[in-house]
C-alpha cells in the first residue's frame, strides 16, 4: 500500500492565522504551473484527484492541507503561475507564501517540483534562493520523466546536481513521472522519514487469517488443480 495513501483534503488556508493549530509536521509542494505539482500529490497518495489539476497558471491561490495522519499534511502551495495574476493578487500571496516558508516552525522541507524538460528555470532557482536559508531539506522532483529518453535523463539528474550543490549541501533529487507512477517509492523514503512514517520497508508484514493460511501446510495430494486455483483467486481478492 503506498505510503501516504490515506492523505485526505483538511482546509484551504489564506489567511496565516487560519494555519491548523493541530499540525506538528508538515511538508510543503512548490513549483511552476503546469510542472506537474498537482499529479505529483495525487500520484504519492493514489488519487486521481486529491489535489485539483488545472491548466489554468495560479489556480491554487491558497495553502490547501491533505491530512495524511494524525498532526501530519501535505500542504499544496500556489504555483509560479501567479506570477500572471494581477498585482492586487500577487501581493496577496507573497504575503501568505513568504511567512510560512520561512517562520512556519512545523515545516520539516520544501518538495520543489520542476519539469525534467525545463529544469532551474529563474523562478525555481529564486525559491531556492528563498528557502534554503531557512536550514530546511529540499527534495527536488523532476516530474515528466518519462517525455525523456535514458540519456537524456541521466544528463538532466547530473546538470541539476552540479548546480544544486552550487546553492545548498541540503537538496536531494530524484525523477518521477505521475503517467508511469515512477520514482514514488524513492520520494516516500525521503518524505516519510521527514514526517516519521514508517516506509514500505519499515513497516511489518501483514498478520491475520490470510497469512495464517498461507503458512499452513498444503495437502496436495486431497486438493486437485480446480480447487487450488479457486482458493488461490479467494484468497486474493
Amino acid at each position: 500500500m503506498p505510503l501516504f495513501q490515506n492523505a485526505v483534503f483538511s482546509t484551504t488556508v489564506a489567511d496565516l492565522r487560519n494555519l491548523p493549530n493541530d499540525s506538528r509536521c508538515e511538508i510543503a509542494f512548490a513549483g511552476r504551473s503546469n510542472a506537474g505539482k498537482s499529479s505529483a500529490i495525487n500520484t504519492l497518495a493514489n488519487h486521481c484527484r486529491l489535489a485539483f489539476v488545472s491548466k489554468t497558471p495560479g489556480r491554487t491561490q491558497h495553502l490547501n492541507y491533505f491530512q495524511l495522519a494524525e498532526g501530519k499534511y501535505f500542504v499544496d502551495l500556489p504555483g509560479y503561475g501567479f506570477a500572471k495574476a494581477p498585482e492586487e493578487i500577487r501581493g496577496q500571496w507573497e504575503g501568505l507564501l513568504a511567512p510560512y516558508l520561512r517562520y512556519r516552525e512545523a515545516l520539516r522541507g520544501l518538495v520543489l517540483i520542476m519539469d525534467s524538460r525545463h529544469p532551474l528555470t529563474e523562478l525555481d532557482l529564486q525559491m531556492i534562493g528563498w528557502f534554503a536559508p531557512t536550514g530546511k531539506p529540499i527534495h527536488v522532483l523532476l516530474t515528466k520523466a518519462d517525455k525523456l529518453t535514458r540519456q537524456q535523463q541521466a544528463l538532466t539528474v547530473r546538470e541539476v546536481q552540479e548546480a544544486l550543490s552550487s546553492m545548498t549541501g541540503n537538496c536531494t533529487l530524484q525523477l518521477f513521472s505521475s503517467l508511469q507512477k515512477s520514482g514514488v517509492r524513492e520520494a516516500e523514503a525521503v518524505l516519510g522519514e521527514w514526517l516519521d512514517l514508517p516506509t514500505r520497508q519499515d513497516r511489518p508484514p501483514p498478520s491475520g487469517l490470510a497469512s495464517e493460511k498461507a503458512a499452513r501446510p498444503k495437502k496436495r495430494n486431497a486438493i486437485g488443480w480446480s480447487a487450488r486455483h479457486a482458493g488461490g483467486g479467494a484468497r486474493g481478492r
